[in-house]
C-alpha cells in the first residue's frame, strides 16, 4: 500500500490537472479553486502547491506563462500562469479513466467525483459501486465493534461511535441514489439511441438486425463539495 503522503500528493496532482484542463490559472486562483475540489477541510498551503506545480512542469505536463510585464514603475513581478500541455491533457484523461480500489478510498473519491462530468459512464459506475462496497464493509466492521464494546463505553464515546456509524449509513444511502440515477440515465440514453437508430434504419433502408455501435457520454454531476 502506498504511503499516505504519496496518496495525498497524487490527489493534489489530479485536482491541479483537472482544474487546468478547464482553463489556465495562476497560483493564487488555483489555490482558491482547489478548496472547492478538495473541500474546505483540505487547506492547501503554498508550500505544498508550488512544489507540486514545479514537479508537474518538470514532467512536461504544465508550462509556465508570464502574465503582464515584470519590473516597470510598479516594481511588481509578472504573475506566472500555469497551462496544461498536450501531455498533461493526456495524463489527466488517463487518470480519470482509472476505476481501481484507490479511487474508492476517502483520499481520492471526492476529487474523482468532482470530475465525473468528464468521466466515462462505465467508469463512473465502477467507482460508485466500488465506493459503496467499501463503505458497506466499513459499516459491518463498525457495527460489530460497537456491539462488542457498547457495555464498556461511556455515554460520550458511545455517541461518537454512533455518529460515525450514522455518517457511513448516510453516505451509503446517498451512493444508492447516485447509482440509481446513473442507471436510469443510462437506460434513457440507450432507449433514445435505440429510437434514433430505428428511425434512421427506416429512412436509410438498413436491414433489420444489422449491428449498430453506440457510445455513452459523460453526464453532469455536482462536485463532492458543492462546486
Amino acid at each position: 500500500m502506498a504511503p499516505r503522503s504519496t496518496k495525498r500528493s497524487g490527489v493534489l496532482e489530479l485536482a491541479i490537472l483537472g482544474l487546468l484542463d478547464q482553463s489556465p490559472m495562476h497560483g493564487y486562483e488555483l489555490r482558491k479553486r482547489l478548496s472547492g475540489v478538495l473541500g474546505p477541510f483540505h487547506t492547501i498551503s503554498y508550500g505544498s502547491l508550488y512544489p507540486c506545480l514545479k514537479d508537474l512542469v518538470a514532467r512536461g505536463w504544465l508550462v509556465e506563462d508570464g502574465e503582464g510585464e515584470a519590473g516597470g514603475l510598479s516594481g511588481k513581478r509578472a504573475r506566472i500562469v500555469y497551462r496544461l500541455t498536450a501531455e498533461g491533457k493526456e495524463q489527466f484523461q488517463q487518470l480519470i479513466g482509472e476505476a481501481g480500489p484507490d479511487t474508492w478510498e476517502d483520499e481520492r473519491f471526492g476529487v474523482r467525483l468532482a470530475f465525473f462530468g468528464r468521466t466515462e459512464a462505465s467508469v463512473r459506475m465502477r467507482i460508485l459501486e466500488g465506493r459503496r462496497s467499501r463503505l458497506e464493509e466499513r459499516l459491518d466492521t463498525l457495527k460489530q465493534s460497537l456491539a462488542r464494546s457498547r457495555e464498556r463505553l461511556d455515554s460520550y464515546t458511545l455517541e461518537l461511535q454512533q455518529h460515525g456509524l450514522d455518517s457511513v449509513e448516510r453516505e451509503v444511502r446517498w451512493l444508492d441514489e447516485l447509482i440509481a440515477t446513473e442507471r436510469s440515465s443510462d437506460r434513457a440514453e440507450n432507449s433514445q439511441t435505440s429510437t434514433t437508430t430505428s428511425h434512421t434504419t427506416k429512412k436509410s433502408g438498413t436491414p433489420s438486425g444489422q449491428p449498430v455501435t453506440t457510445s455513452s457520454g459523460a453526464g453532469t454531476y455536482p462536485t463532492a463539495h458543492g462546486e
